[in-house]
């Protein structure tokens, strides 16, 4: 791994990218960052420790139904890639310190195009019942109201379908996924570590 210099972990929301890239990150001495730090979509509509989604988040998610919102967020991260490419062309030609770099919006057919050296990318994908138990407890589903339940099935949703439509995309170029399911984030670091040690296809 002597050559590395990024590491590029998509995926859906609740894959759990964010926890494996800081292990991957740890395990290497590389930056690690999320591509959700780069600009914001509507996040999750659901109130977090670390989040108090304003109203214009519920509109979007009530407002259109799962093909505008996988249109919507496809779109947002189509904005979002001249930035993501950037950010990972400076660090694979050796500009700072190598770079974990996690989020759902490293659309598979766009990583594959990149054309920089040292750079390799995984996918993390999760079972569906895993999802929708992760994401439930992540927004106390029990303490809702019928409205904010709402909100988080159509958010589960559009999730559910993003991450079929990543898959088939990655699988179509090619490139490497790995299933979480019944791992710990430990054990997901361990594989994300050996797919990118091994030989570029």
């Amino acid at each position: 791994m002597q050559e590395l210099r990024v590491v590029l972990i998509g995926g859906t929301s609740h894959t759990g990218k964010s926890t494996v890239a800081r292990a991957v990150a740890e395990r290497l001495g590389f930056d690690c960052r999320s591509t959700d730090k780069l600009a914001r979509h509507p996040g999750r509509p659901w109130r977090t420790a670390e989040w108090v989604p304003p109203p214009h988040v519920a509109e979007h998610y009530a407002g259109l139904d799962v093909d505008e919102l996988i249109r919507s967020v496809l779109d947002h991260y189509a904005r979002l890639w001249p930035r993501i490419e950037e950010l990972v062309t400076d660090r694979a030609t050796g500009h700072g310190p190598g770079l974990v770099l996690e989020g759902s919006a490293l659309w598979p057919a766009r990583v594959a195009r990149l054309t920089v050296p040292h750079a390799r990318a995984v996918w993390l994908t999760a079972d569906g019942t895993v999802l929708r138990r992760r994401m439930r407890a992540s927004a106390r589903y029990g303490e809702l109201a019928e409205q904010e339940r709402y909100l988080v099935d159509k958010f589960l949703a559009r999730t559910e379908h993003y991450q079929e439509l990543m898959a088939q995309t990655v699988d179509r170029h090619g490139l490497v996924r790995i299933d979480t399911g019944g791992r710990s984030a430990a054990e997901v670091a361990e594989r994300v570590l050996a797919a990118v040690d091994a030989p570029a296809a």
